[in-house]
């Protein structure tokens, strides 16, 4: 199995760069996909385009989150960024347990 590295790739469309991860990768060769041309924010934006987008608050940074559901009181909306650092903190304490596991 070839060992990766991330990749900084810069968006088409924002200009602003973004990283393309080790699973990411795997996930686009697998697939026999392109490496992506838009950062994720770009993406989203491009999918939702004739879908309704709902402003909201991040509860992490405070910045505007465009997110593609009504923002709820009782559920926190995230940005892009910081719902991309929770998860990656999810996968880092999960591969964790694994590897007490084993």
């Amino acid at each position: 199995m070839k060992l990766r590295e991330d990749r900084t790739l810069v968006c088409r469309e924002c200009g602003k760069k973004f990283i393309f991860t080790p699973g990411e990768q795997e996930f686009y060769e697998a697939k026999q996909y392109r490496p992506p041309t838009r950062c994720k924010s770009c993406r989203m934006r491009q999918k939702q385009r004739g879908k309704p987008v709902y402003r909201g608050v991040c509860a992490c940074c405070g910045q505007e989150a465009l997110i593609p559901f009504p923002p709820r009181e009782d559920r926190p909306v995230f940005c892009m960024d910081c719902y991309a650092q929770i998860q990656a903190e999810k996968r880092e304490l999960r591969a964790e347990r694994e590897g007490e596991r084993a």
